[in-house]
């Protein structure tokens, strides 16, 4: 298992924002404003990996529950959303772990990878030890593989004593912000501006 730390999903990105563009006025234009169950198990994926989770939960709420109950994968997807809302990592990693159908799969990879990725950084920027157990948890990769994805990253693992020494490297800084960190610096910006 690697890790790849660079832009290399930019373009990916724009095409999954394109098609969620796409996918909403799907649902805008569907016959009585119910969409296919594909398209919203696309949508909602979208959702999630932007981290877009207001809209995903508002997506959510306004999914037929005859569609959430005949479509098993919608509420897979759900629960993946429930452990980004939570920040509850395990759980994550144990709903994307799962196989997806093919419309999905794609999108909930890409996934993965970019929450472990933000894992990675968090880890990184929050910790200069972690124990083995905690990082493996926190990153969704087994104890036995863990030294060789943070190796290349120059960390280091001390097996003897069970921890693992991440090193802080400014990483480029992806485009899309989380809504969440939009949020607080709207909120910060207009608190400046009241003062």
């Amino acid at each position: 298992m690697s890790i790849v730390v660079d832009g290399s999903g930019d373009a990916r990105m724009r095409e999954y924002s394109k098609l969620a563009a796409d996918l909403e006025q799907q649902e805008l234009e569907a016959a009585n404003g119910i969409a296919s169950p594909q398209a919203y198990g696309q949508l909602l994926a979208i959702y999630l990996l932007q981290n877009d989770l207001p809209n995903a939960k508002f997506l959510w709420k306004r999914i037929p529950q005859e569609i959430k109950q005949s479509h098993t994968e919608l509420g897979n997807i759900w629960k993946v959303g429930q452990g980004l809302w939570f920040k509850d990592f395990p759980a994550i990693y144990s709903g994307l772990s799962q196989e997806w159908p093919d419309h999905i799969k794609p999108i909930m990879q890409e996934l993965g990878e970019r929450t472990r990725r933000r894992a990675l950084m968090l880890v990184a920027k929050a910790y200069s030890s972690i124990s083995l157990d905690d990082a493996s948890s926190f990153l969704g990769i087994p104890k036995l593989e863990l030294a060789d994805v943070v190796s290349p990253l120059g960390w280091s693992v001390d097996a003897a004593n069970g921890m693992v020494l991440p090193k802080y490297t400014v990483v480029r800084h992806e485009d899309s912000t989380p809504s969440e960190e939009q949020l607080a610096k709207l909120t910060d910006f207009v608190a400046f501006l009241e003062n």
